[in-house]
């Protein structure tokens, strides 16, 4: 969408709006696409947060920021954002935006009768920094504050942060993306007038949350799963030094490594449950067996799955070999789970998948990745953790 023509476009899921070209904050596409949000910030809204005039507010992400790593999951219709206090020295809602008040209020107000919802809450849009030159951004969705599985201490969570010495709170969020592919213009003029959100082009599915907090979440399977060395590592200096630091802390003794491997899959799969690490093999691998629970508290049942690591270096990927030995291991209904701090080769990810294995391939940019959203951002941080964790005589 050329620069000119935003003030009237409507807003399309995924669709690449241009910023201008004079090299100031007037190039900024999103002030034109919502007059009277601002420029600046991640928080942009139009209204009053501190007056409860607020009509409705953007969420933007650069997706830079490697300490609060905002996240999109299309295939689950996810977001998680990250708040605006992100160093020490205030109050966790004292921000210059009071975006953390926003985040407190419509969260609350979600979970509250449907006139408070529509009297509380007022639509979140998500715009992205695109991968182009300029102040180019995509647009990602309409969203609403939790999700359909989630608990409310998911929803909205206050983390602790500690930055030279001083500890500070921030918020992380959840958010879904709603199905729906167009956001007209003629809703977005509604809104801005202070008209009923639930007037003038309201789409369907906000509507439908706002009436009776349903969900209907945009949902988009992947349709490739065959990444890249470069998409397996990260792409930043921090993250390579997250991984060189766990090599290192294992150098000498990889096996151990297996350890840290399961505690890496519990912090993305939370229903582990009991898991055995097993003495070394002949052939120098290490073995965990473990469960994963599923239903209710009262009622649940275990699927078993098998676990290898692999403490690789980034040259060195994790070949045929290495996945036919686990998959070996895989017996009827169960799965595996193979963690390397390196890369898979193509082949072993194209025969995966094309053979219907039931295999999760985590590679180093999944390691730190997850490592950041737990809060470990930094070499530091993450030897920290491995030194209480895993220490050497472990």
């Amino acid at each position: 969408m050329a620069f000119s023509d935003l003030g009237t476009a409507d807003l399309v899921v995924d669709a690449l709006y241009a910023g201008g070209t004079r090299g100031n904050s007037g190039d900024d596409p999103m002030s034109r696409l919502i007059p009277g949000i601002g420029n600046q910030g991640g928080f942009r809204y139009a209204g009053s947060p501190a007056k409860g005039t607020v009509k409705l507010v953007v969420l933007y992400t650069s997706g830079d920021d490697v300490d609060w790593p905002d996240h999109l999951d299309m295939q689950t219709g996810t977001f998680t954002y990250y708040g605006d206090n992100k160093k020490p020295g205030q109050d966790l809602h004292s921000t210059p935006r009071s975006g953390n008040a926003l985040l407190r209020d419509a969260f609350a107000a979600s979970h509250g009768t449907t006139a408070e919802r529509a009297a509380g809450v007022r639509p979140f849009f998500l715009f992205e920094k695109a991968d182009t030159p300029g102040r180019s951004v995509r647009f990602r969705g309409l969203l609403a504050p939790g999700g359909p599985s989630m608990t409310s201490d998911d929803e909205l969570a206050a983390i602790w942060r500690a930055t030279a010495g001083h500890r500070f709170q921030n918020y992380r969020s959840q958010f879904t993306v709603l199905d729906h592919a167009t956001i007209p213009r003629t809703w977005i003029q509604h809104l801005l007038t202070g008209g009923n959100p639930l007037e003038g082009g309201c789409p369907d599915v906000w509507r439908t949350w706002i009436n009776g907090r349903v969900y209907r979440p945009l949902l988009a399977p992947a349709t490739t799963t065959i990444r890249t060395r470069a998409a397996q590592l990260p792409n930043d200096p921090a993250g390579t030094a997250m991984l060189e630091t766990i090599r290192e802390h294992f150098r000498g003794r990889e096996h151990d490594f297996e350890h840290c491997a399961v505690a890496i899959w519990r912090l993305m799969a939370p229903n582990t449950g009991a898991v055995d690490v097993t003495r070394p093999s002949r052939d120098g691998g290490r073995d965990a067996i473990g469960t994963y629970t599923l239903g209710p508290t009262a009622n649940r049942i275990a699927i078993d799955f098998a676990l290898e690591a692999k403490c690789y270096a980034p040259t060195t990927s994790v070949g045929v070999r290495d996945v036919s030995r686990l998959i070996s291991r895989i017996r009827h209904r169960n799965f595996g789970v193979l963690v390397t701090t390196s890369h898979f080769h193509t082949q072993v990810q194209q025969e995966v998948q094309e053979d219907g294995h039931p295999i999760s391939l985590i590679s180093g940019r999944d390691i730190t990745d997850t490592l950041r959203q737990q809060g470990h951002t930094t070499a530091a941080a993450v030897q920290q953790w491995l030194t209480q964790s895993f220490p050497p005589s472990y």
